[in-house]
C-alpha cells in the first residue's frame, strides 16, 4: 500500500530563520515517528503560501510567522500581509487545513486576541527552537484530523474475533461459508463484510440511536470538517434525512415553501409532517426538457408573501449542477425569521475546494441534508445531516430520527461515513482539483468531435433564472445529443452494450454525466473514444420527440397528510373509448403522482385534478418511451388514479 505524503509549509521572510526552521523540522520528522509521511518546506512570503496552497493537494499545515516583512525599495521593510488576512484568505481557500502561527513572547497577548476568532490551531514561539516538540505536536493534530473514530473501534472488535451469540443470523458469514449453495455469495462479497455486520448487542461500537461513544466521536469531527454546530449520520439515505427534519421543525398546518422540484422525498415529508406545502414552480429550459431553480424574484416574493411560513427549502446543486446564490435568499429568509433546510445531495463534496464554495452552511443554512454515497466515497444509503440552528431541538430531532431510524443499523454504512471524511479532510481538495481537470479534459474532447456538444452555463439557464447569480457544478457535464443520428434511449444503450458504459440521466436530447472523485483518466478516454466512435458513423440527424412540459401546479384543496390518509376510490385514467377520463376533472388526488424522471410530482396529495393534467398524464401512458409513473394504481390493466370520494372530503378542512 502506498504511504501518505503529508508536506506542512513555514512561512516566514526571514531567509537564515527559514532555513534553520525548515532544516530543524525535517530532522526530527526522520528521526522520530512518522507515519503520515511528514516533510517541511518553507516559502518567505504570504504569496507564496497561497500559491503553494492551491497548488499542492498533498499540503496538510502550515506554520506562518505572525509578522511578514518584504524589502521597500531596497530599504525599509513593508508589512506584506498580516497574519489575520493571510488566516481568513487560508480558510477561505482550504478550511480543512492546520495553521499555527510563530509569534514574539512580547506580543503574544496582542496576537492571540487578533485571532482569537479565527481557525487557527495553535501558536509556537519564535524563540523557541525545540523542533522536535514542534513536530509531535503538529504529527498529533495531523493523526488526529486523520483518526476514524468509528471505523477504527469497528476494526479493532472484528480483530478479537469474538465468538458471536447474538444477531446476525449469519454469524460472521458462518452460515454462509462453505454452504453448497450460498458460499458463492460468501466469496464474491468478501469475508470482512460480514465480520463486521454486527448486533447492537456490542456496546464498544456504540448506538446509532443514543450515540455516547465512538460514533458520537465520528459525527463530532464530521461537523467540524464540513462547518456545522452538529452532525448526524443517517444510514437510510438522504430521502429519511429530509423527513426526520420536515418532522423536527414543522407541526401540522404550519406552512413550508418549497420548490416543487425538490426530491420526491420532501414531498412525501410534507404528508409525513402534516405541513402546509406552498409550492414554487421552477424554471425550465424548454429547450432541452431541463428543470432548472426557482426563480429568485418568485422565492423573494414568497418570502415576502407567507412571512409566516416556518421553513424554506430548496435543492442546491440541482441533478444537472446549477446551484443557487444563496446568501441574499437565506439572509431574507432569516429576516423574517424563517429556517432554511437545503439538500445537498449532490453537492456534498464543496467544503473542500475553493471551486465549489460557499457551501449551503456557509451561506448561513440552518440545516443541510447530504448524500455522501453519492458524490464521495461512501456506501449506498449513507449520508449525513447538518445542522446549524441556533433554536435546535435536540430532544425533538432526536425522537423522530429513531422513529426512521432502524434498531439493527449497518455497521459498515457508518463506517464508510467515517472513512469518506476523513479522506475528504486529508485529500480532499487534491481529489477534486483532478476531477475538475479531467471535466475540463472531457469538455474539450466531446465538444471536439463535431457531433456531441457539452451545454455550458448560459446554454443550460432558463432565460427567467439568467440573472439571478446562478453557477455550474462543472462535474455534472450534460451533452446535446440531437446531432447524432440516435435517439437518446437507443444512444444509451449503444454506450452500455457497444462499449461497456452506464451515464447517469437523460433527456429526450440530451445525457447527463456525473464526474467524481473517483473518475479516471482511463474512464474519460474510453468515453471520448465510444462518442468519437459514434460520431464517425455519420448518422443522419433525426427527429426527437420532446415530451410535453408538465402542468403548472394547480390548486391545493387539503393538506397532503389529510388527503393522503383518506382510503379514497380508484378511478380509471381512460374511459371505455380508451380517451382521458373527464370523470377525474375537479377531483382531489390522494397521492403523489411521479413521473421518472425527472422526478417532479404532477400531482401531490390534495390537489385538484385539471383537464390539463389529465391529458398530460395519458400522454406520458401513451409515449413510446419507458417512463415510470410512481403513484399510479393499476386495475389489472387499466391505469387509476386515488382519489377523494365526496364524503371524505366533507369530513376535511379546506386550505384554500
Amino acid at each position: 500500500m502506498r504511504k501518505p505524503v503529508s508536506r506542512i509549509l513555514v512561512v516566514n521572510d526571514e531567509p537564515l530563520v527559514l532555513r534553520e526552521f525548515v532544516k530543524g523540522l525535517n530532522a526530527a520528522a526522520r528521526s522520530l515517528d512518522n507515519p503520515l509521511g511528514i516533510v517541511f518546506a518553507g516559502v518567505a512570503t504570504a504569496r507564496e503560501a497561497l500559491a503553494a496552497i492551491e497548488l499542492d493537494g498533498d499540503l496538510q499545515a502550515l506554520i506562518v510567522d505572525d509578522k511578514l516583512y518584504t524589502l521597500n525599495g531596497g530599504k525599509a521593510r513593508k508589512l506584506q500581509m498580516s497574519a489575520l488576512e493571510l488566516v481568513q484568505r487560508i480558510t477561505r481557500l482550504r478550511p480543512e487545513l492546520d495553521v499555527y502561527i510563530l509569534i514574539a513572547q512580547e506580543t503574544e497577548d496582542e496576537v492571540v486576541d487578533t485571532l482569537f476568532a479565527e481557525a487557527v490551531d495553535g501558536y509556537f514561539y519564535r524563540e523557541e527552537r525545540d523542533y522536535r516538540g514542534m513536530y509531535r505536536i503538529l504529527n498529533a493534530q495531523i493523526q488526529e484530523r486523520a483518526r476514524t473514530p468509528f471505523y477504527d473501534q469497528l476494526k479493532n472488535y472484528v480483530w478479537m474475533a469474538k465468538d458471536p451469540w447474538h444477531t446476525p443470523g449469519h454469524s460472521s458469514g458462518e452460515s454462509l461459508r462453505g454452504s453448497p449453495w450460498i458460499n458463492d455469495f460468501y466469496e464474491f462479497m468478501g469475508e470482512h463484510i460480514f465480520d463486521a455486520d454486527l448486533s447492537v448487542s456490542v456496546p464498544m461500537l456504540d448506538s446509532l440511536m443514543e450515540p455516547k461513544g465512538v460514533i458520537a466521536e465520528s459525527q463530532a469531527v464530521a461537523a467540524k470538517a464540513f462547518g456545522a454546530r452538529r452532525t448526524f449520520f443517517a444510514t437510510n439515505g438522504t430521502s429519511t434525512a429530509n423527513k426526520v427534519i420536515f418532522q423536527t421543525i414543522l407541526a401540522p398546518g404550519e406552512k413550508l415553501l418549497l420548490d416543487r422540484n425538490c426530491h420526491k422525498s420532501v414531498h412525501h415529508g410534507v404528508v409525513l409532517s402534516g405541513a402546509r406545502p406552498v409550492y414554487l414552480n421552477s424554471s425550465v429550459n424548454r429547450k432541452y426538457g431541463i428543470y432548472g431553480p426557482v426563480p429568485k424574484k418568485t422565492i423573494l416574493q414568497a418570502i415576502d408573501e407567507h412571512a409566516d411560513a416556518e421553513a424554506l427549502i430548496l435543492t442546491s446543486c440541482t441533478y444537472d449542477g446549477l446551484r443557487y446564490d444563496l446568501k441574499p435568499i437565506i439572509d431574507r429568509c432569516h429576516e423574517a425569521n424563517i429556517r432554511v433546510i437545503i439538500d445537498e445531495a449532490w453537492y456534498g463534496f464543496a467544503r473542500f475546494h475553493p471551486a465549489f464554495r460557499p457551501t449551503a452552511l456557509e451561506a448561513g443554512a440552518d440545516y443541510v441534508t447530504q448524500s455522501t454515497h453519492k458524490v464521495m466515497s461512501a456506501f449506498s444509503q449513507a449520508s449525513m445531516i447538518h445542522v446549524n440552528d441556533p433554536e435546535f431541538n435536540e430532544h425533538i430531532f432526536r425522537e423522530n430520527f429513531n422513529m426512521h431510524t432502524s434498531t439493527s443499523p449497518q455497521y459498515a454504512m457508518i463506517a464508510s461515513l467515517d472513512v469518506a471524511r476523513k479522506q475528504m479532510v486529508m485529500e480532499g481538495y487534491k481529489l477534486l482539483s483532478r476531477t475538475l481537470a479531467l471535466a475540463g479534459e472531457l469538455r474539450t474532447q466531446i465538444n471536439s468531435t463535431g457531433v456531441f456538444r457539452v451545454l455550458e452555463l448560459e446554454e443550460l439557464l432558463p432565460d427567467e433564472v439568467k440573472h439571478d447569480g446562478i453557477l455550474l457544478d462543472a462535474t455534472k457535464v450534460t451533452l446535446d445529443i440531437s446531432s447524432c443520428g440516435y435517439t437518446v434511449e437507443d444512444l444509451q444503450r449503444e454506450l452500455f452494450t457497444r462499449f461497456n458504459i452506464q451515464v447517469e440521466k437523460s433527456t429526450f436530447n440530451t445525457l447527463s454525466l456525473l464526474l467524481t472523485i473517483g473518475t479516471t483518466r482511463s474512464k474519460v478516454s474510453r468515453l471520448y473514444d465510444a462518442l468519437m466512435r459514434v460520431a464517425r458513423e455519420g448518422r443522419a440527424p433525426r427527429r426527437l420527440y420532446q415530451f410535453p412540459e408538465i402542468p403548472e401546479f394547480t390548486r391545493l384543496k387539503y393538506l397532503p397528510r389529510d388527503a393522503y390518509y383518506c382510503g379514497g376510490e380508484a378511478v380509471a385514467l381512460l374511459d371505455s373509448k380508451d380517451n382521458p377520463n373527464r370523470a377525474l376533472v375537479d377531483r382531489v388526488c390522494a397521492d403523489q403522482i411521479t413521473p421518472y424522471p425527472p422526478g417532479i410530482p404532477v400531482l401531490v396529495p390534495g390537489q385538484m385534478i385539471t383537464a390539463e393534467v389529465l391529458d398530460f398524464l395519458v400522454g406520458l401512458l401513451r409515449s413510446q418511451k419507458r417512463m415510470e409513473l410512481h403513484g399510479v394504481l393499476y386495475d389489472g390493466y387499466l391505469p387509476c388514479l386515488r382519489v377523494l370520494r365526496a364524503s371524505e372530503e366533507r369530513g376535511l378542512k379546506k386550505i384554500g
